[in-house]
């Protein structure tokens, strides 16, 4: 028994046959548009709250509650400015709600318009499981079929498996943004990106925050002297246990006794673990059907093709996390584009990216970051082939605006010919400073004379990019005549 979907409606039948499956309704739903209004389309997402990760869970909800933790900051850090603020409340419910407000009423919007206003496409709202390249399996036995597929499935957080795993007082990154009120004190266990927003936004609306990371430093997989003074910075604003990890987590008279490896205990009323973030590819049980990468990530060619035996699956595509390396969500709106148009064009594929992928992790200070760190570019070019400068915040009229003694932009450039390889920024606005160096790395455009042929505004924080380039331009012209000299 079979039966073709396009009527929007649930469907009874043993076997469902579609033109087009699209597994998640993050950014893979992002790609549906009018383009594919004469195709049949069937949508499966099993998430809690429609539209993927970012909506629900994740950039779009952290950054809201990230901009209330930033005015508190601000606010508390406001007195070496000559202003006496009084001490922040914060109003949890209404943060909360402010966010969730927002994001729940996107979501339902979405998944109504999808399920009442697209008679080409059948909303899918089960888990379901790979049996064939192009067949699926859901949880009520329903079994969908279709010519092209589409892999956005996604990823989760990593789970928490030490001694004391399921109390409801421990968390993830995704339930605890929905608790019901603020504890007085939390364990983080991670030293990433997540992490450090969590820590960020719950140490500013009073928490008190301990931050437990198996390496030396937080935010290690950076340039080293960005996660040198970041540590520095968060050592001064929470407690941060360093090379250590949590072994056990024990109910307490007053909360939660969290035992590291290193013998130490700590009390503290709610455990969050921040640990990252893994592929959904096994929940499909995609691995035997199609190639997977050791770190369970679905194997891809540069055109987003999902691989079988290292040789693209003709009509198979995968996107976003589940497949990329990068857990971000620019990355996976780009690849949507690139697989939309592969879909469309199936004689004209396009592949590849439109150049260096940057990052922003928006806890306190912010940082953004692309390309090659200091070491990493060593090790591939040499050192005599690489140059690195440093400009401080505080070395511009903004930087003295804003009172900032820690913040730096570093550049790691190629002498031979002024390639921008990296970038590293930790400050204020981080996030929105290095665009100028993602456009000039994406054009291929060398270090030297770009800061003079352009106007930069003055005095804006921008002109630490401006002094920046002028100290690599400098730094070549050094080094070029050192090595003439030799």
């Amino acid at each position: 028994m079979s039966e073709r979907v396009g009527s929007g409606g649930p469907v009874d039948a043993a076997t469902v046959e579609a033109d087009l499956l699209i597994i998640g309704a993050g950014s893979g739903n992002s790609l549906i548009g009018p383009e594919f209004d004469d195709r049949s389309i069937v949508l499966v997402d099993d998430g809690e709250h429609f539209g993927g990760t970012c909506l629900n869970a994740g950039c779009i909800p952290t950054k809201m509650f990230v901009r209330v933790a930033d005015v508190a900051t601000d606010a508390a850090d406001s007195g070496r400015l000559g202003l006496a603020v009084p001490p922040s409340h914060a109003d949890w419910p209404a943060i909360r709600d402010r966010v969730f407000g927002r994001t729940d009423a996107i979501s339902a919007g979405g998944e109504r318009y999808r399920a009442e206003d697209c008679p080409n496409v059948t909303l899918v709202r089960r888990s379901v499981r790979f049996e064939d390249a192009h067949t699926v399996v859901a949880t009520d036995g329903t079994r969908y079929h279709a010519g092209a597929v589409v892999v956005a499935a996604g990823s989760r957080p990593r789970a928490f498996e030490a001694a004391g795993a399921g109390d409801p007082r421990i968390h993830d990154s995704d339930s605890i943004m929905r608790i019901d009120a603020l504890p007085r004190s939390m364990v983080i266990a991670g030293g990433g990106a997540v992490a450090v927003e969590f820590a960020h936004v719950f140490s500013s609306y009073g928490v008190e925050v301990t931050v437990v990371n198996r390496s030396p430093r937080l935010l290690r997989a950076l340039d080293a002297d960005v996660s040198d003074r970041f540590t520095e910075i968060a050592s001064r604003r929470w407690d941060v246990r360093t090379g250590s990890v949590v072994t056990s987590i024990d109910p307490a008279e007053d909360g939660l006794s969290v035992t590291l490896s290193d013998g130490a205990t700590i009390g503290a009323e709610l455990f969050l673990d921040a640990r990252g973030r893994v592929p959904n590819t096994d929940r499909l049980g995609a691995a035997g059907i199609f190639d997977v990468e050791p770190d369970g990530r679905l194997a891809v060619d540069d055109a987003q093709r999902v691989l079988v035996g290292g040789e693209p699956m003709p009509g198979v595509f995968a996107l976003g996390d589940v497949s990329s390396v990068h857990q971000l969500k620019h990355v996976a709106n780009h690849q949507a584009r690139l697989v939309q148009h592969n879909l469309l064009h199936p004689d004209d594929l396009r592949r590849g990216d439109p150049g260096p992928i940057p990052a922003a992790i928006f806890s306190h200070p912010q940082i953004a970051h692309f390309g090659a760190t200091e070491a990493e570019a060593v090790a591939t070019y040499g050192a005599d082939a690489v140059v690195t400068v440093r400009q401080d915040y505080g070395g511009t009229a903004f930087g003295w605006a804003l009172e900032d003694t820690t913040g730096f932009c570093k550049l790691v450039v190629a002498v031979d010919d002024g390639r921008l390889l990296g970038a590293h920024m930790i400050g204020p606005e981080a996030s929105m400073l290095l665009q100028p160096l993602i456009q000039a790395a994406a054009l291929g455009r060398s270090v030297l004379g770009l800061a003079r042929a352009q106007y930069w505004p003055h005095p804006a924080a921008v002109e630490v990019i401006e002094n920046a380039l002028l100290a690599a331009e400098a730094e070549i012209t050094r080094t070029r005549a050192r090595h003439d000299d030799e």
